[in-house]
């Protein structure tokens, strides 16, 4: 039915790189397919199920919205769930007033340009190179990937800088036409920080040019990297807007969130004409309001931030440890439960030989080799973090423990030691995704 019906390259590359399984259930961080075996999600939807799957706080508050067979989305009132989860939100921001509800992180970020162009009166949006914030037109317009916005143009007036480059944002800030500078602290591609202290002095460029600083938490908000906003991890740092989206859905229901600072919020809804001047149909609905307050719920009453933090510490130490045992193993980053685990080429000769053959094939494939037999064999579900990088991205549910990071661990391990080995199912599968890259050029 995918095939005929809807995205029909997607069944093509699931038989591809061999992830063509059926899932039956799902609890927590595990799917159960059809015969009963368990496979662990390091995946959590690309971060969507920050508290894995069904939890059951966030089940009970909707069915509990449900029963109350509430007069949702009349359009024309003012109904509590809104307001409960904006309060909740904005006590986890200080800095910040408003709250925007939409349904989706590509909707939060739309909303944040449209937001910054407007109260500054300028057109140019300032992005990173490798920055993910979207797919749809304005977002994609700030989308440092070139293979997203290859025949879309034309997008927004933008610019892209360089992650760190201090120099390059005020060199574009001079030029009087910038409304905001938009990141992610933590690049879900590549899983790449901003340098420290980089936040901090960026916001005050970019104030001192009557500019915004709009920080992109979509994946990393919410206590995904052992802080409940990413930003939170370098001193000072006080966004003008925040996006957040994903595991504030709990799972379920879609929802996105843009907060904002009081000036820039009575700037875009400047008088009753200008009330419905930026609204989503679905927006604030009863069903995404519950989701979210239950999560924010649990988050607090579970311990969650803590919880990512101490387990992605071990997580990250005990993977670290594995660098100088393994050649093909180059880096280990990342903070909280976000964890890039990077390839490179090995120093001994046999082993290079067989890197630079996948090298030349297409690069990403020995990243690509090492997801497949974690599954395959190991049953664990992961994938590289962007076309073309050697980088798999750790992004489970922020409610795993020590057990789930023996599990990774040990199965990482096995799979790596065949990689030096040369042999075995990961090997095979290379072979079969080479010729699957020479026949796509």
């Amino acid at each position: 039915m995918h095939t005929a019906h809807l995205n029909h390259q997607l069944p093509r590359m699931l038989r591809t790189i061999g992830f063509d399984k059926v899932y039956e259930r799902a609890e927590g961080a595990y799917f159960w397919d059809a015969e009963g075996n368990d496979y662990l999600d390091m995946l959590a939807g690309f971060g969507v199920m920050g508290l894995g799957r069904h939890h059951p706080v966030v089940r009970e508050a909707l069915h509990d919205v449900l029963d109350a067979s509430l007069a949702d989305l009349t359009r024309f009132d003012c109904q509590p769930l809104p307001g409960l989860l904006a309060e909740k939100l904005l006590t986890h921001s200080p800095h910040l007033d408003r709250v925007f509800f939409g349904n989706s992180g590509t909707e939060a970020v739309e909303t944040a340009l449209k937001f910054a162009r407007y109260a500054t009166g300028r057109p140019r949006i300032l992005y990173c190179s490798h920055a993910f914030h979207g797919l749809t037109t304005g977002s994609l317009s700030v989308n440092g990937e070139a293979g997203f916005r290859d025949g879309f143009a034309p997008l927004l007036p933008d610019t892209a800088l360089a992650l760190g480059d201090l120099d390059g944002l005020e060199r574009e800030l001079r030029r009087g036409d910038v409304a905001g500078f938009v990141v992610e602290p933590i690049q879900g591609k590549g899983v790449r920080a901003t340098p420290p202290g980089f936040l901090r002095a960026a916001q005050e460029l970019l104030h001192r040019h009557k500019a915004l600083l709009i920080a992109d938490e979509v994946q990393t908000g919410l206590g995904r990297t052992g802080d409940f906003y990413a930003y939170q991890h370098e001193e000072g740092v006080e966004p003008d807007l925040v996006c957040v989206a994903k595991a504030l859905s709990g799972g379920y229901v879609p929802v996105g969130a843009t907060l904002g600072k009081d000036w820039i919020f009575r700037k875009v809804y400047s008088s009753m004409d200008r009330v419905l001047v930026h609204s989503a149909s679905f927006g604030s609905n009863a069903q995404a309001m519950a989701a979210g307050l239950a999560v924010l719920s649990v988050i607090e009453d579970e311990g969650i931030v803590a919880n990512a933090k101490a387990t992605g510490d071990l997580l990250r130490s005990r993977l670290a440890a594995l660098v100088d045992r393994y050649e093909f193993l180059s880096e280990v980053r990342g903070r909280g439960l976000m964890i890039g685990i990077e390839f490179g080429r090995p120093a001994s000769i046999g082993l290079r030989g067989r890197w630079t053959m996948l090298q030349a094939a297409r690069k990403g494939l020995f990243a690509q080799m090492v997801v497949v037999p974690l599954l395959q064999r190991h049953r664990i579900l992961t994938q590289v973090s962007g076309d073309e990088l050697e980088v798999i991205k750790l992004i489970p549910p922020l409610t795993i423990g020590e057990k789930e990071v023996d599990r990774f661990v040990t199965a990482f391990t096995a799979v790596m030691d065949d990689a030096h080995k040369g042999g075995g199912l990961m090997w095979d599968f290379g072979r079969t995704l080479v010729k699957q890259a020479i026949a796509n050029r």
